[in-house]
């Protein structure tokens, strides 16, 4: 069963990273996309309805595939509810491990193989909004010293355009 729960483990961690990799990439290209929108002017009102967004994006990401390996224990016969699947996944994919509740010896290496892959993916998740958050605190800052200088760029040239 050992080459089973590999195969099938692997599998999951293949398609969850995808999954999550291609919602990274959506977000990203939905905050440039935003960003080029506004003429790369942040303000606090935009960074903040920005970051709300791309938190609940990740949320969101991360809920479908905490569901995707709840779906896998359910398909496997290891629960006989989904709440009861759901929250053992919820459990093991944060990395919490309560211990409650736990897989048949036959798959057991699978909830190790979704911590580590709820860890991997959450570190893409922190590395995303660290960047995010970053990038706006770069750009009201810019915003603020465009403030106190009456409208100048950093070089001290006027704003005509509005444009950075």
């Amino acid at each position: 069963m050992l080459s089973s729960q590999l195969v099938i483990g692997s599998a999951m961690l293949a398609v969850t990273v995808v999954l999550h990799v291609g919602g990274v990439v959506l977000l990203i290209s939905g905050y440039r996309y935003r960003r080029d929108r506004s003429g790369h002017r942040e303000t606090y009102t935009r960074a903040t309805l920005l970051l709300v967004g791309m938190t609940l994006g990740i949320l969101l990401l991360h809920t479908v595939e905490i569901w995707l390996w709840a779906l896998l224990y359910v398909g496997l016969g290891e629960f006989r509810s989904l709440e009861a699947a759901l929250y053992f996944s919820t459990v093991t994919f944060t990395t919490l491990g309560y211990g409650d509740l736990t897989l048949d010896e036959r798959w057991r290496i699978l909830s190790s193989l979704e911590a580590v892959n709820g860890l991997l993916l959450f570190g893409i998740s922190t590395a995303l909004l660290v960047a995010v958050v970053r990038r706006m605190l770069t750009d009201l800052s810019m915003l603020e010293e465009e403030n106190a200088t009456g409208g100048s760029t950093p070089d001290g040239r006027k704003r005509n355009d509005g444009a950075p």
